[in-house]
């Protein structure tokens, strides 16, 4: 087979051969996905505003995230060592708190009043404690997957135990970041702040944004190494390239952020910086391209 039905083959085999709970946050996480898109087709057609606690931007991203991210924990735990019956648990609890979260700010979306620190009628108080119940069993299961990610697993290449391992890291950075805005957010709402609270609380979101990426940039790039006929050596090299490069994006969008600059203002070498990391991300991704087309292996990394 040439390289690119032999990937193909592999995308195949997550589905085909992926277990009933598996198949069941693919789905859901497009289902997901295609709630953001429409929020954001009903936001873009409707000309409401992009800004402020009441805008349809928030369903949008809360569908296109949490339907990116519901997908890529399943597939990322496909390559875990869980029991059956913890694989089922984790990940229909992961499953039911997506759509939890994309629900009920889509649900407060529709109904013109903010849905993280809104605590101004019983209804709504109610739906700000759930979400923020959602947001602990998503943190719970996150940890959970990082704890595992690092038992021993010799049914995965190395290359890629280090990819699930950093991005879970990175990932549990988000989920405390997460964690940080909601939890100031609520203090101020309780503290009679409410406006400083949908102000400020989400200032956090630029280290929240970048955090939650890792999980998935760094696997696919061991993945798809996997297809190039190299030795586990050279693939773990470009991997622990890309991850050093992710950490130092992290470093620098999140001590911008604590310091309270914008992104777009940054000192010229912390700029410069952030954009070595993200070519030098791009940079493994193409490497890995090249390595492919050039040495195609004659299997790669496929599910079970």
């Amino acid at each position: 087979m040439s390289p690119r039905e032999t990937i193909l083959a592999s995308l195949r085999s997550f589905w085909t051969r992926g277990r009933h709970i598996e198949r069941i946050g693919y789905l859901v996480g497009l289902l997901l996905l295609t709630s953001g898109i429409v929020h954001l087709g009903i936001l873009s057609l409707g000309g409401g505003s992009w800004e402020g606690p009441l805008s349809f931007r928030k369903p949008a991203v809360f569908g296109l995230s949490f339907g990116l991210t519901l997908i890529t924990i399943v597939w990322t735990a496909s390559f875990l060592p869980l029991a059956e019956r913890t694989r089922i648990a984790l990940l229909s609890i992961f499953t039911v708190a997506c759509i939890l979260e994309t629900a009920l700010v889509s649900l407060q979306a529709w109904r013109g009043v903010p849905s993280h620190f809104n605590v101004e009628t019983a209804f709504d108080g109610h739906i700000a404690r759930a979400l923020a119940a959602g947001g602990f069993a998503l943190v719970a299961v996150i940890v959970g997957l990082t704890i595992t990610a690092f038992r021993r697993n010799p049914a995965v290449p190395i290359s890629l135990r280090i990819a699930l391992q950093i991005g879970f890291v990175v990932l549990c950075g988000a989920m405390a970041v997460g964690a940080t805005m909601i939890v100031r957010g609520m203090m101020l709402v309780f503290a009679g702040e409410p406006a400083r609270a949908y102000a400020t609380g989400g200032a956090l979101k630029p280290t929240h944004a970048v955090t939650m990426h890792a999980i998935l940039v760094l696997p696919a790039l061991a993945w798809l190494l996997s297809f190039a006929d190299w030795s586990e050596q050279r693939r773990r090299r470009v991997v622990l390239m890309a991850s050093a490069a992710y950490v130092v994006l992290v470093a620098v969008v999140a001590v911008g952020n604590i310091a309270g600059v914008e992104s777009g203002q940054l000192p010229s070498p912390a700029n410069a910086l952030a954009g070595l990391a993200v070519l030098s991300v791009v940079a493994c991704g193409a490497w890995a391209l090249v390595g492919v087309a050039r040495a195609p292996a004659s299997h790669g990394i496929e599910h079970g």
